[in-house]
């Protein structure tokens, strides 16, 4: 049985959300046991009335709430009854326990994963890694998008390393394409970090690195995975999220301005509710953070039940493939990083 901590009070659509999405994962998966944590007395209110197996389901009381404008570390520090904290330290103290989902603070999941749970023996860093859509139909993750604003070239060969296990462990994408995120596609484009992880992941063995890549041709199809700093991997992420979301606003709005194209809508009606789906951003799941001793998954603020069950999803296919071993087993080939 894998076991999986679901906290549920940290996003927008709490507890709703989470609650929903943990059952439909239960629903899906007849080896997973899910742990929701919150206030108690809310989750068995949420609960009443749902059909879904007892015996793989249990509520830790967590009572503290987190505000979003809380400094992480005095979260950390005080807040060990809330569900956040109180499932990283579940996490920790639990061989049994295989991973926690959380669609709550970020900074707060980060420090608390990392000054709580600790590193896979030879990570430096650990990397937040999202999925986007791409446009032939596939998928590319990010990594870094938001743990490591500052980092070496170093760093950027292990979230390479630990990316390309993780899609083609958890995504079945064999030989994952790897490029580094840069100015220009030249070998020499970009600052110095860039050039020497450029030279870095050029000789890792058994890495399938093709070079560098533009932002504009992040949902090319192109790549599998795009290796970059926290602070440009976040920019990258929410940039091209808001285009999209922006030109289906600006789509809606003209299909509305004039009658033909209202007819024009009516007779594309299926194509166009198949588009919004494929740039739904909840249909992908959070983004993992690759390199903790444990499996952290962090879902958006905003995600709805299916963002949650992905969420899930994702973390119960990490476990089942030990993921966790098979980093750091690849990690150990070099051992001359420098933090």
């Amino acid at each position: 049985m894998i076991k999986i901590l679901v906290d549920c009070f940290g996003g927008d659509k709490s507890p709703q959300a989470p609650v929903e999405g943990a059952l439909r994962a239960l629903k899906a998966n007849k080896d997973l046991y899910i742990l929701l944590l919150g206030d108690e007395a809310l989750l068995q209110k949420e609960l009443q009335g749902k059909a879904y197996d007892k015996s793989r389901l249990e509520i830790v009381h967590a009572p503290e709430v987190i505000g979003c404008d809380e400094k992480p570390t005095d979260v950390v520090r005080l807040k060990r009854n809330s569900s956040m904290m109180k499932g990283i330290i579940m996490l920790r103290d639990c061989d049994d326990i295989s991973a926690l989902v959380s669609t709550g603070s970020t900074g707060a999941l980060v420090t608390g994963a990392l000054v709580r749970l600790g590193r896979i023996p030879g990570v430096i860093r650990p990397a937040f890694c999202p999925i986007l859509p791409t446009m032939n139909g596939g998928i590319v993750g990010i990594c870094d998008s938001g743990a490591n604003v500052e980092v070496t070239s170093a760093h950027l060969r292990q979230f390479a390393i630990m990316a390309s296990l993780y899609m083609e462990n958890v995504y079945g994408v064999k030989s994952p394409r790897v490029a580094l995120l840069n100015v220009g596609k030249e070998a020499e484009k970009g600052d110095d970090i860039r050039r020497e992880a450029y030279g870095l992941l050029q000789e890792t063995e058994g890495l399938n690195f093709v070079g560098n890549m533009e932002s504009r041709d992040l949902l090319s199809g192109s790549y599998d995975i795009v290796v970059a700093d926290g602070f440009s991997g976040n920019v990258l992420v929410k940039t091209t999220e808001g285009t999209a979301l922006e030109l289906l606003k600006k789509l809606k709005k003209e299909i509305f301005s004039r009658a033909l194209y209202k007819l024009g809508a009516l007779l594309m009606k299926k194509m166009f509710a198949d588009m919004k789906e494929f740039m739904n951003y909840q249909n992908y799941g959070g983004s993992v953070l690759l390199g903790t001793s444990k499996v952290v998954v962090k879902g958006h603020g905003s995600s709805n039940a299916t963002a949650v069950e992905k969420c899930i999803e994702q973390a119960y296919k990490m476990e089942v493939s030990r993921l966790s071993g098979k980093i750091e087993a690849e990690i150990a080939k070099y051992e001359h990083y420098e933090d």
